[in-house]
C-alpha cells in the first residue's frame, strides 16, 4: 500500500538533524542555545526550524519575548522525534551487543520503593538465565520513569498509577502495592518508648518526606486529615529515596517510606519502624509499557519474571 502524499513528503525531506534540532529546542526552549548545543550557527538554526515548519505546515514553537515554547502540535512531534532518537540509539547497542554474541539490550525505569524486591529480583533472575543480557536501570520516582517512558529512553517502567498516564499511549498492569512505615534511626529516643500517638510525632518531631505529589505524601496526609491533624512545620523534603535513608541517620527525624524500599535497611538494624499503622495505601504499581509497540524477546522474557513475582 502506497503511503499517502504527506508522507511520501516527509520520507523525502525528513531528516535525523530536524529530530535533533526539535528535541535540543524542546530542552532549551531558546534558539541561541540550541544552536550551540547543535554546533551550529543560530542563522542556520533558524533556517533549519523554518524549513520543519514548512514541511509540517504549522507553527511548531511559539515565538515569545524571550525564548519560545511548543504548541499543541509541536509537542507531539517533539514526543515523536524522542522517541526517534531513542529508538534509534537502543537499536545500535542491542545491534552491537548481538555482534559480539550478547544477548540483546534492555532498558528498565523503576520507581525504587518496588526496586528492591520485585524489579532487583527478576534483574537477577534474568540475569542468572542471560549472562551476556546488557540491562540498564534508570530513574527513582513514578513522575521521573514516567518521563523517560514518554521519551522513549527505557522499554518499560515499572511505576504506580496516575492521572498522568495517559490509556491512549500506554497499557498498565498492576503488579503489587505496600506498605507505608514510619521509621527513625536505630537508637533514636522514640525506640526506647512504648506509647505514643500520632498527633505528638507531628508536633514534637522533625520529619523527612517526598514532595507534596508523591503516593507515600498524599497518604500520610491523608492519614493526617483523617486524624484531624495539620501537617509537621519541620520537614525535610527530598526526591531521592536514597538520599532520604542517608539523611535518616544523621538527625531524629520521622522519616515516611514503603516497606519495600526499608527492606534493607530494616533487615541491617539501622531504621526502626514506630509501632503506629497507617491505614492509608499509596497508588498500585504496575509494569507500564508503550501502546501498540511490539515486545522483543528480552523484554517479555522479563516481563514474565515480573508477573511471576507479582502479588496482585
Amino acid at each position: 500500500m502506497q503511503p499517502p502524499a504527506i508522507a511520501r513528503s516527509l520520507f523525502n525531506r525528513l531528516r535525523y538533524k530536524h529530530l535533533h534540532m526539535l528535541v535540543a529546542l524542546s530542552g532549551s526552549e531558546n534558539l541561541h542555545r540550541a544552536s550551540q548545543a547543535l554546533n551550529m550557527s543560530q542563522p542556520a538554526a533558524t533556517r533549519m526550524l523554518h524549513e520543519i515548519e514548512d514541511m509540517f505546515g504549522c507553527e511548531l514553537f511559539e515565538r515569545l519575548p524571550r525564548g519560545m515554547r511548543p504548541t499543541a502540535l509541536g509537542r507531539e512531534l517533539i514526543r515523536f522525534a524522542e522517541n526517534a532518537l531513542s529508538g534509534l540509539d537502543r537499536c545500535a547497542e542491542d545491534l552491537a551487543a548481538r555482534a559480539q554474541g550478547g544477548y540483546g539490550h534492555l532498558a528498565i525505569g523503576t520507581l525504587m520503593g518496588a526496586a528492591p524486591g520485585l524489579v532487583m529480583d527478576s534483574i537477577a533472575e534474568i540475569k542468572r538465565r542471560h549472562p551476556q543480557l546488557r540491562i540498564r536501570i534508570m530513574g527513582d520516582t513514578s513522575d521521573q520513569v514516567i518521563q523517560l517512558l514518554e521519551q522513549g529512553r527505557i522499554d518499560l517502567a515499572i511505576a504506580r498509577r496516575n492521572a498522568s498516564i495517559d490509556p491512549q499511549h500506554y497499557d498498565f498492569e498492576p503488579l503489587g502495592n505496600e506498605r507505608l512505615l514510619l521509621v527513625v534511626r536505630s537508637g533514636h529516643p522514640l525506640t526506647q518508648r512504648r506509647a505514643f500517638n500520632l498527633a505528638e510525632l507531628v508536633d514534637q518531631w522533625p520529619w523527612i518526606l517526598q514532595p507534596a505529589t508523591s503516593p507515600a505524601r498524599i497518604a500520610l496526609e491523608q492519614a493526617l486529615q483523617r486524624e484531624g491533624l495539620v501537617a509537621p512545620a519541620d520537614i525535610i523534603e527530598c526526591s531521592s529515596v536514597y538520599s532520604m535513608q542517608q539523611l535518616i541517620q544523621l538527625t531524629d527525624a520521622i522519616m515516611v517510606l514503603s516497606e519495600t524500599a526499608l527492606r534493607d535497611y530494616l533487615r541491617m538494624g539501622l531504621v526502626t519502624a514506630l509501632p503506629i499503622e497507617l491505614e492509608e495505601r499509596m497508588a498500585p504499581f504496575g509494569l507500564l509499557l508503550r501502546k501498540g509497540e511490539p515486545v522483543s524477546r528480552e523484554l517479555g522474557a522479563f516481563i514474565d519474571l515480573l508477573r511471576a513475582r507479582s502479588t496482585v
